[in-house]
């Protein structure tokens, strides 16, 4: 399995995208992994070999604690986290500004290079907020990762795409384009490609609901949970779910969750 651990912090957010995996907005319940959980399993996931973290959402930066968790998980391990980008305040940056130097990456969501393709699906002036959003972080000295979602995108659309994100400071190598997935939302609006795990890497994901084969799985559509990508219930000691997804993951073939490029 993947040598990332992820963790879904919480599930509201400040947005309703159209294809959100988790039916994320500002009226959904606050369900979020305690901080001090969060410190503990990566401990945890460092004596077990754990590579690096994942955190995403919802949106992680509602969280006002996330600027020092994100800091101390870089103290263990390599960080990646998931933002839509669009709140980042001078107050927010100065509280990032440890983050400088640290093994940290915030990948923020940007989908098409026009303004109006990018905020159909997801909301208006997103497009405006996270381009002026990404130089101000690389200004800090935190790297930022693009992360586009797209029913498809042409070459002339991709290249368009891809010079904006260079010009904001942000390289190629640090620029991921994969397909929506039919779940959440997106699954209610008919959109995206339909997955099952043999389509996902396997990255233990651990929620609070439970610990998933997949950052994928925790997804939510009509207010109820999916469960069909969901390990253990059990998530203490992170040895339990770890020990059962490798049991599930003994025998697949080398890059068998490879074809979609879902990552």
């Amino acid at each position: 399995m993947g040598g990332r651990l992820w963790f879904y912090s919480n599930y509201h957010c400040n947005l309703a995208c159209a294809y959100c995996l988790t039916e994320s907005s500002p009226r959904v319940a606050r369900r979020a992994l305690p901080a001090a959980d969060i410190i503990a399993l990566a401990t945890e996931a460092v004596d077990l070999g754990f590579t690096s973290f994942g955190i995403t959402g919802g949106e992680p930066f509602l969280l006002p604690d996330m600027p020092r968790t994100v800091a101390r998980l870089a103290g263990l391990r390599p960080v990646v986290v998931l933002s839509n980008g669009t709140l980042f305040t001078d107050r927010l940056l100065r509280r990032l500004a440890p983050l400088a130097g640290l093994p940290v990456a915030i990948q923020v969501s940007l989908d098409s290079a026009d303004a109006e393709v990018n905020d159909e699906l997801r909301a208006p002036q997103n497009h405006a907020r996270v381009t002026e959003a990404i130089p101000r972080l690389v200004d800090a000295g935190v790297r930022v990762r693009i992360a586009t979602t797209s029913e498809g995108l042409d070459a002339e659309a991709r290249e368009r795409l891809c010079a904006l994100h260079r010009s904001l400071g942000v390289s190629d190598d640090d620029h991921v384009v994969r397909p929506v997935v039919r779940r959440g939302r997106a699954a209610t609006g008919g959109l995206g490609v339909d997955v099952a795990a043999a389509d996902l890497p396997p990255e233990l994901t651990i929620t609070a609901d439970g610990a998933f084969w997949s950052p994928f799985g925790p997804t939510v559509r009509g207010q109820r949970l999916d469960t069909d990508l969901l390990v253990t219930r059990t998530t203490r000691p992170l040895s339990i779910p770890a020990a059962a997804i490798l049991r599930l993951v003994t025998g697949r073939p080398p890059g068998a969750d490879a074809g979609l490029n879902i990552r």
